[in-house]
């Protein structure tokens, strides 16, 4: 918020203002002789913000000012409340569908049915909508806590969360056909998610030192999205995984047949970053 637009602005009575977001008036011309005082009067507003930012309390606030605090608390690179891959999909929908479409309305001015309607009109799984609905609450729940507002309109909106259609699981045969027709790394990470049921983020995130052949299970320690590495989705993640023995087999080849067989190198390596990071799991999949 900051470091947001400060323009001057004329006035039909009186001298020119400078304006923060085109809303907030800083001082008129007079008392700030120009954009470089202006925006120190902007920082020296930063300290309130930062504290739950007292200007925000009013009716003019916006989605969008609210969305910049909660980032600022809870999307910010250094923040420890969400993982990175949370961080990821949360700016997605923000940047992509909220903001865009509520980012200049008045909090006073938001109500449950119109966000409902909006919701249904959307071209999107109804997972999806669903995610979008629960992040649009917990915004406003993080400005209830900051009091910036005092109501939460999305505790109202109905949306459900079950699939529109039964996904597709393929049969023990399928999936014998499709291990016949991959390559060796293809065939293995195949077979490790077949055998194993470990997320995408885990698979790629398995180091060599993190199977143990002797006691046949995979330690699972960390999970990498995006190429950041960070912990398991869950704790019930990081229990160890049995490992079949023909699976235990695969991977023994796999290991004799890539160039990074450490116990440090990672399982799925990436041959353009030589080995020091893993593959890129979006790409692969």
């Amino acid at each position: 918020m900051q470091n947001g637009s400060v323009i001057r602005a004329k006035r039909q009575c009186g001298p020119d203002v400078w304006e923060f977001h085109r809303r907030m008036v800083l001082g008129s011309v007079e008392q700030l002789v120009d954009e470089t005082a202006a925006r120190q009067a902007v920082s020296g507003l930063g300290i309130e913000f930062n504290r739950g930012s007292a200007w925000l309390k009013t009716r003019s606030t916006t989605v969008s000012d609210l969305v910049s605090h909660y980032r600022k608390r809870e999307l910010d690179p250094d923040a420890v409340w969400k993982t990175h891959s949370t961080k990821v999909t949360y700016e997605g929908y923000l940047n992509k569908w909220i903001l865009p479409r509520w980012g200049s309305y008045r909090l006073v001015r938001v109500n449950a049915g119109e966000v409902e309607l909006w919701l249904r009109s959307l071209s999107l799984a109804i997972s999806s909508c669903a995610k979008i609905r629960n992040l649009m609450s917990v915004v406003f729940n993080h400005g209830i806590r900051h009091e910036i507002c005092d109501r939460n309109p999305i505790r109202l909106v109905r949306q459900s969360a079950k699939r529109k259609a039964v996904p597709v699981i393929l049969s023990a045969s399928e999936v014998q056909k499709l291990i016949a027709a991959l390559g060796m790394r293809e065939r293995t990470l195949v077979l490790l998610a077949f055998g194993t049921g470990l997320r995408m983020s885990e698979l790629f995130g398995l180091k060599w030192h993190d199977i143990n052949f002797q006691k046949n299970e995979i330690s699972v320690t960390r999970s990498i999205v995006f190429q950041v590495v960070g912990p398991c989705k869950t704790e019930a993640s990081q229990k160890p995984v049995p490992l079949n023995s023909r699976l235990a087999e695969a991977l023994k080849m796999w290991r004799e047949h890539t160039r990074y067989s450490k116990v440090e190198d990672w399982v799925f390596p990436s041959q353009g970053a030589r080995g020091r990071r893993p593959y890129w799991g979006q790409c692969l999949m």
